[in-house]
């Protein structure tokens, strides 16, 4: 097996020790129980609030809002939170082989469109000899990245690397001598005034205004990088984890996604 990058583990023992007073009663004093999810930015945040709105009597849902995509696993290892909606299955087995985590993927939510984008070029093709590219550094996006450019033709990856698992080490032809920067997920957009072309997320991407539809010069949508609501495996099956998940697959969750032009998962 593949040995996994270890900056998601670095990251999350440093927040371990801020993280004790976050947690709230899991229930109140009528009876309701309140599940706790935490999610970082819309439509994740969108889906957890609609979701608040369509979950049935007995429960509530309340949003933990967090800024990047280790806090919440770190949380929720931690039994500070009862789930999470910020990530596709491959980014929290990471997670999990890193730490030593037991989190699990209770359903999928929604599908993720990413892209490459380009504030000079008008096509991948257009990238010149030499140029800039800036791809995630956490393994799951990262090879998602390389595979599409793979995929585009600019890149030959290693035929024996399974599909969207390959490194940057495991480039075999680079034709054009791209140069290819890997950067937080957080810097993405910074990369997108600085590179010929970044691959990113559409959560970040719409930030800076831009939609992979409309403004992508390279799209994928794989089934496997659906952002799916994460529990730990000892409370996965769960009454509330399970009003939650029914909660995230209502009409009305739906209805929400798709007003903000993403897809629900298949």
């Amino acid at each position: 097996m593949r040995t996994r990058p270890t900056l998601l583990g670095i990251a999350a023992a440093t927040l371990a020790l801020a993280l004790g007073a976050c947690a709230s009663p899991a229930g109140e004093g009528d009876g309701t129980v309140t599940i706790r999810v935490a999610a970082t930015v819309t439509p994740m945040t969108d889906a957890v609030e609609a979701a608040g709105e369509a979950i049935e009597e007995g429960y509530e849902v309340e949003l933990v809002p967090v800024t990047d995509y280790v806090q919440p696993n770190v949380l929720l290892q931690h039994g500070e939170i009862d789930a999470n909606l910020v990530q596709f299955e491959g980014f929290m087995e990471e997670f999990n082989e890193a730490n030593g985590a037991d989190l699990v993927v209770v359903q999928p939510v929604y599908a993720t469109v990413v892209a490459f984008y380009s504030k000079s070029l008008p096509s991948l093709d257009a990238l010149p000899q030499g140029g800039s590219v800036v791809i995630p550094n956490d393994a799951s996006n990262a090879g998602r990245a390389l595979q599409l450019l793979a995929d585009e033709g600019l890149l030959t990856l290693d035929p024996d690397v399974p599909r969207f698992e390959a490194r940057v080490s495991d480039v075999v032809e680079n034709p054009r001598e791209l140069a290819i920067t890997q950067v937080d997920l957080l810097q993405l957009n910074t990369a997108y005034d600085e590179a010929d072309a970044v691959f990113n997320l559409p959560s970040f991407a719409r930030q800076i205004g831009l939609s992979p539809e409309e403004d992508g010069l390279a799209l994928e949508q794989d089934p496997a990088f659906e952002v799916s609501l994460v529990a730990r495996s000892d409370n996965a099956d769960a009454p509330e984890i399970a009003a939650l998940a029914r909660a995230l697959s209502s009409e009305h969750v739906r209805e929400r996604l798709e007003s903000l032009g993403v897809p629900p998962a298949s």
